[in-house]
């Protein structure tokens, strides 16, 4: 599949997506749906590499933020 059309298909079924660039060789679609968040790179090549991250439900208070900060800090 082409980017181009893989996005009218994002467009046509009303999924909110963005472009982002991390690699010199590749653009990234990044696509938002109710629990889940796809990263999906269309690469110079021709390949195209899809990364799913998924929501198990639960929903932190604002004290998460101090152990998000703490575990992930260089």
């Amino acid at each position: 599949m082409k980017l181009n059309e893989f996005l009218n298909l994002l467009e046509e079924n009303q999924i909110y997506y963005k472009l982002n660039k991390v690699r010199a060789e590749a653009i990234m679609v990044e696509v938002a749906v109710p629990g889940e968040r796809w990263e999906i790179e269309f690469s110079d090549e021709g390949t195209i590499e899809i990364e799913k991250f998924t929501s198990d439900g639960k929903i932190y208070s604002e004290a998460e933020l101090d152990v998000l900060l703490r575990d992930f800090s260089d």
